[in-house]
């Protein structure tokens, strides 16, 4: 495995969030939100099928500075064979050992292994349920956000902390540009004859309007 460059740019992140239409809102939400912080987010969205695929995905989790993992989806879902969503744990793990593995790195610098086993960050829909689903993260604290959109804005302001912001001035601009990009999302279909909005035009169709949205506040 390749070592991690650690001159990556400062504003990557790469979303590891579920794909399925009862997580469409959520999934606009943590676009539009890390847009508005000033992130640049990437997704497997952005990864053709094809030969050599997890190789590309891990490729592009190292690309980036800091890792966001949603691992909300642990329901069985409603197609036959009814199974939970192992995607997201997976890809989290993947970055996992990539940190651990780049901070024992021979002459790997103190401060540099502390930044990179902080670049990513575990998020939840309900409290507690990480222990039982994934106890090998055992101390490690996930951004609870019930659900909800304000929730997921409000749990990104915690993860991405900017010493002279407001948090509550904050998560309000980030709902602000949450309304205009979701106002939006029917263009976009239309634009790119999307049967989805998980599909790499729409991805970057919504990064873009999301940039657009929070320079115009």
């Amino acid at each position: 495995m390749r070592a991690r460059p650690h001159n990556l740019p400062g504003n990557t992140v790469f979303l590891n969030i579920p794909y399925d239409d009862a997580f469409c809102r959520l999934y606009v939400a943590y676009i539009t939100g890390s847009v508005y912080l000033g992130l640049d987010p990437h997704a497997t969205i952005e990864v053709p099928s094809g030969r050599n695929r997890l190789e590309k995905i891990l490729e592009l989790i190292r690309s980036c500075r800091y890792s966001i993992h949603d691992l909300s989806r642990v329901q069985l879902d409603r197609t036959r064979p009814r199974t939970p969503r192992f995607n997201m744990p997976f890809e989290l793990g993947l970055v996992v050992a990539a940190a651990e593995i780049d901070s024992a790195g021979e002459g790997t610098k103190g401060e540099e292994r502390r930044d990179l086993r902080d670049s990513w960050f575990v998020f939840e829909s309900m409290r507690h349920r990480l222990a039982k689903s994934l106890s090998d993260l055992g101390g490690t604290d996930p951004h609870i956000h019930d659900g909800t959109i304000e929730g997921v804005m409000r749990t990104l302001c915690d993860a991405f902390k900017r010493p002279s912001s407001n948090e509550r001035n904050s998560v309000k601009g980030m709902m602000k540009t949450y309304r205009a990009v979701s106002r939006e999302l029917k263009e976009i279909e239309r634009e790119t004859r999307a049967k989805s909005l998980f599909e790499p035009s729409v991805f970057r169709l919504l990064c873009a309007a999301a940039r657009a949205a929070s320079r115009s506040l």
